[in-house]
């Protein structure tokens, strides 16, 4: 949990960082000043309210004992074998099979599924995936994971916003609109950098953490296997459009090749199995 408040201390001051330096880049001091500001202001705003952001940009509807059934039976049972508290449940009407975990801490998470994941995996397998969602809520990867795409946005809409008003130094000429342009292109890749750094490590926890709590790491094996072959040939259109949120996924769910995979926020699949079925082999 030390190593968690360590990273999510260190993304947030990263993040200060990066937004005082394209303010500075743009508009001088004044420009660094607006900036640091703005930066802070969105960390407090992301840390408050960005699970309920993600969650609404995914139109996720909550569910109950009542409407969730038999899935929010699973998260019931499975959040009582890792000892945490009840998350609220949601799920996403969309073809892809996908899910995530958001949420600041475990006393306000929030686990939500697709339709497509519910309909394509066995019961067996689903509830592996969804052990895989606690042991990032367990973890508290969900804060980082979700402030991070939150941020990210944000980062984006700064660049562009230095892009398009050109630039002003500190005695009120024109900045070199080369750096504007610099500037609207590293930003969103160095947003994109931290949340690589952050999600390659913490899948392979989950993935884990996840085995434990479901006592049946071959289940996950072979639903990570199922959404990686499925969700390839089934855009997820809120994702495209907001890519930033792809790292919360269990299964990376951008269609993008080429250079976009030089900023994969996911391992590779075949390793994630491989390491599951050694724990398999191991007990």
């Amino acid at each position: 949990m030390f190593g968690n408040w360590v990273k999510t201390s260190i993304l947030f001051a990263g993040i200060i960082a990066l937004f005082g330096a394209i303010g500075a880049a743009i508009g001088g001091a004044q420009g660094m000043l607006i900036a640091l500001l703005f930066g802070a202001g969105m960390n407090l705003f992301a840390y408050w309210n960005s699970d309920r952001m993600v969650l609404s940009m995914y139109h996720a509807r909550e569910v109950d004992a009542g409407s969730g059934g038999r899935f929010y039976a699973m998260v019931q049972e499975l959040s009582a074998r890792a000892g945490l508290p009840m998350p609220r449940v949601y799920v996403i009407d969309e073809a892809q099979p996908n899910a995530f975990a958001t949420g600041r801490n475990p006393e306000h998470a929030a686990v939500a599924a697709t339709t497509g994941i519910m309909q394509l995996l066995s019961e067996r397998e689903l509830r592996g995936v969804m052990a895989h969602e606690l042991t990032h809520v367990k973890n508290r990867d969900t804060l980082i994971s979700t402030v991070s795409a939150s941020i990210a946005g944000a980062i984006s809409a700064l660049a562009n916003f230095g892009m398009f008003f050109g630039g002003r130094d500190s005695e009120g000429r024109s900045a070199n609109p080369l750096l504007a342009i610099a500037i609207m292109v590293v930003a969103p890749i160095a947003a994109m950098l931290i949340q690589m750094a952050i999600s390659r490590a913490r899948e392979f926890g989950a993935d884990a953490g996840g085995a434990e709590i479901s006592g049946d790491p071959q289940a996950l094996a072979s639903a990570l296997r199922k959404i990686e072959a499925y969700a390839k040939g089934l855009p997820m259109p809120t994702a495209e459009a907001h890519p930033e949120t792809a790292q919360m996924m269990i299964i990376n769910p951008l269609s993008g090749g080429g250079l976009a995979g030089l900023f994969s926020t996911h391992p590779a699949t075949e390793e994630r199995v491989a390491r599951l079925l050694q724990m398999t082999r191991a007990a």
